[in-house]
């Protein structure tokens, strides 16, 4: 059974669709969207984000910036949001996050609308990623008493350091699936705490490779694996900061 914190260090959940270049998409898709889901999500505002384009281009490596627009719909307490746009479909949800149970049916609500609306033939991609703010009582931490997963220096290396940034990238099932896991430092808002990033994310890495309705068999793997891996990154003494609920 899934653990339950009080004090849940969940800053920010997603779980984000991508469908293949050559599926239906035209300018009007995120209002048939809207009008299916706005008695969840009734605000509506445009925004953009932006990436990078990496290309090989006589024999250099060229970046170009890439603005992505979307439409954003938002539940009236601004906490939980849908973003549509070009073969995009993501549902955010910010801190105080309500636990899979309540999160879950919002995805759910929200694949629907884009499926009868634009109907993909396939997947490219999915994402379940959860972002965790976590402070530790400062203003020095021995991270290993709190994590299993964190920054190792060995003993003729400086032990006292600032920023920090350690990642990996694992895969499941036969290569299906990916696991892209970071811990970084992050700007502290007290001098009497420590804090830091655990950003994990989850993905289907070869495209295709599920139906459109395996989508939340999927999901549901996902996120049983993303909370094992997060009981595994963590200690007892992390755990009684986060004051697990009794069930």
């Amino acid at each position: 059974m899934a653990r339950r914190y009080r004090n849940s260090p969940i800053v920010e959940a997603v779980c984000e669709f991508r469908f293949p270049p050559d599926s239906p998409w035209d300018l009007t898709i995120p209002g048939l969207v809207y009008e299916r889901i706005k008695g969840t999500f009734p605000q509506k505002r445009s925004a953009t984000a932006f990436g990078f384009d990496i290309r090989l281009g006589q024999g250099l490596v060229e970046q170009e910036l890439e603005r992505n627009p979307r439409m954003q719909f938002l539940r009236e307490d601004g906490h939980a949001l849908v973003q549509v746009g070009p073969n995009l479909l993501a549902v955010n949800h910010l801190k105080p996050y309500p636990g899979w149970e309540a999160f879950v049916p919002m995805v759910q609500q929200a694949y629907a609308a884009y499926v009868e609306t634009a109907p993909p033939a396939s997947i490219q991609r999915i994402g379940l990623r959860y972002i965790n703010r976590i402070e530790l009582p400062g203003p020095r931490v021995e991270l290993e008493e709190y994590l299993n997963f964190y920054p190792y220096l060995g003993a003729d290396l400086p032990q006292d350091y600032g920023e920090f940034n350690v990642g990996i990238q694992t895969a499941f099932n036969g290569l299906r699936d990916g696991l892209r896991m970071v811990l970084a430092g992050a700007e502290a808002g007290s001098v009497d705490a420590v804090p830091f990033v655990l950003d994990m994310d989850y993905f289907l890495a070869k495209p295709g490779a599920i139906s459109m309705d395996e989508a939340f068999s999927w999901i549901n793997e996902a996120h049983d694996r993303l909370e094992q891996i997060f009981e595994g990154c963590i200690s007892d003494k992390l755990r009684q900061l986060f004051q697990m609920e009794e069930r």
